[in-house]
């Protein structure tokens, strides 16, 4: 918590390894556009008409650059590559294992490039998987009490698949039974699983 408490100006070289050299180049490069820099997920991203466009952080072995459209990049040199393949759609990474190995003018066309997919609308859209109906001891709760069913339908598609989720992921009949009298209140007073947490 300590280095999340000035969310305005974090000395991330602190506590993400020795990239203080690497952290003041990317601010130079980042002077010659028009990015704006905005504070998200704990890190500051430069964004352009209010889409993600680069990001980068100093960790123990190398230095990343996020290239939050790099799908879309030409990528000549093959530096990009996907830190979480199968899970990362849009995202590019590329990393650095010592800041003289940052070459200036490329890493400013490849942001130049980041910025022109945005102006030509360029965009991975999320595919949502398609929610999955209530089954088992839920279904049955559901046709059982006709108040229950209708305030479980009047939720979001998303409240409705946690709690789907959550009675599914149960192993043992007697688990989904206590997770089901647990979900109630919540269903009939129209909230989400995890209303809380948000």
């Amino acid at each position: 918590m300590d280095k999340l408490k000035d969310k305005q100006g974090p000395n991330w070289y602190q506590s993400r390894g020795n990239w203080q050299e690497a952290e003041e180049l990317m601010q130079q490069i980042i002077l010659r556009t028009s990015l704006k820099k905005e504070f998200k997920w704990g890190s500051y991203i430069y964004t352009h008409k209010g889409k993600n466009v680069i990001g980068w952080g100093g960790f123990k072995n190398f230095f990343s650059l996020w290239f939050y459209n790099g799908v879309f990049l030409a990528d000549p040199d093959k530096h990009l590559i996907s830190a979480s393949e199968g899970k990362t759609k849009a995202l590019r990474q590329w990393r650095f294992e010592d800041v003289m190995d940052m070459d200036v003018e490329k890493i400013a066309a490849y942001i130049q490039e980041s910025i022109q997919t945005i102006d030509e609308g360029k965009e991975l859209k999320p595919t949502k998987s398609p929610t999955k109906p209530p089954t088992g001891l839920l279904l049955e709760a559901l046709q059982a009490d006709p108040t229950f069913g209708e305030s479980f339908r009047a939720l979001t598609p998303g409240k409705q698949k946690e709690y789907i989720e959550y009675i599914d992921e149960a192993k043992q009949e007697k688990t989904k039974q206590s997770r089901l009298e647990k979900i109630k209140p919540l269903v009939l007073a129209k909230k989400g699983l995890n209303d809380k947490y948000k």
